[in-house]
């Protein structure tokens, strides 16, 4: 559940919500306020398209929920390569359908995934960013401008053409 609200009991170990005597992961709590309200938000909208579109609209919750880390790998413990970039890829897509007009900064989804050790993996978002340019999912942006990946100084990851909505 997204919702980690202090009314909700949990595990003694805090990586579970307990409602109605059934276990849910919790969101990874390291990540930031603003961001996980923005996860947040994305979720539920998400769950309200799912109730209007079906299964057409499932992909948005699995993206949100691998981003707030309720999916996916267990957050409290070291991600592999995939995990990681699974998750890296999912938060990029979610807070670029929470700002539909938008980008999003590697480093924003850097500290999603990463917490307070965020600054190396900026690096790793960027990399995995040009990675899926290929693709038509994302584009790197310099002055709203798609760069290679030898691009210098501050880029933001944008919707590529083939973005799923």
């Amino acid at each position: 559940m997204a919702s980690d609200r202090d009314d909700v009991e949990r595990t003694p170990d805090g990586r579970y919500l307990v409602v109605d005597g059934r276990r849910w992961r919790a969101s990874d709590p390291g990540i930031p306020d603003t961001l996980r309200a923005e996860l947040v938000a994305e979720l539920m909208s998400a769950r309200r398209a799912v109730r209007t579109e079906g299964d057409a609209a499932r992909h948005r919750v699995q993206d949100a929920k691998v981003a707030l880390g309720e999916r996916g790998e267990p957050w409290w413990d070291e991600p592999s390569a995939a995990g990681l970039a699974e998750r890296m890829v999912a938060t990029a897509r979610v807070l670029l359908r929470h700002r539909p007009e938008g980008t999003t900064c590697p480093s924003e989804v850097a500290r999603v995934v990463g917490g307070e050790s965020w600054r190396p993996l900026t690096a790793r978002v960027r990399a995995l960013v040009h990675d899926r340019t290929g693709g038509g999912e994302l584009q790197v942006l310099q002055r709203g401008e798609p760069v290679d990946r030898d691009a210098r100084g501050p880029v933001r990851i944008g919707r590529g053409p083939r973005f799923p909505g």
